[in-house]
């Protein structure tokens, strides 16, 4: 996904019923760009929540650049969302959509990610039928 979109989707784990069985798809989701803000939306909808300001510095270089490479910083994004994802957003700073990232460009990534789902849908189940 990232390869080909330059960003990922991360599910949200929090959910309003907590008897919803495991496994379900959240009703909501989050967009993580390399070195920008993370974006919440609403699956069903495509309507944007929020933008998550968070920062992970490259602590390793005592000179240079502080900033992890691209790829790192999506990476360890998604790894404090999968992991821990309320303390991440808890200690974020939180904006309305539009003060970063354009919400029409978003809503561009939104449809392309769709897209690119039914790409792959289609090419496994192309696969699995010539099986």
């Amino acid at each position: 996904m990232y390869r080909d979109l330059g960003f990922i989707r991360v599910w949200g784990a929090q959910t309003e019923a907590p008897e919803a069985p495991r496994g379900t798809q959240a009703p909501y989701a989050y967009l993580v760009y390399p070195h920008k803000p993370i974006i919440a939306y609403l699956v069903q909808t495509h309507r944007l929540l929020s933008e998550y300001c968070v920062e992970f510095p490259d602590d390793t270089r005592p000179y240079g650049n502080a900033r992890l490479p691209d790829s790192d910083d999506v990476l360890a994004k998604w790894m404090a969302l999968t992991g821990d994802e309320r303390h991440l957003i808890a200690t974020a700073n939180m904006h309305l959509p539009g003060r970063q990232l354009d919400p029409a460009q978003v809503t561009r990534d939104l449809w392309r990610l769709s897209q690119w789902e039914r790409a792959r849908m289609r090419s496994s189940t192309d696969r699995a039928a010539s099986a």
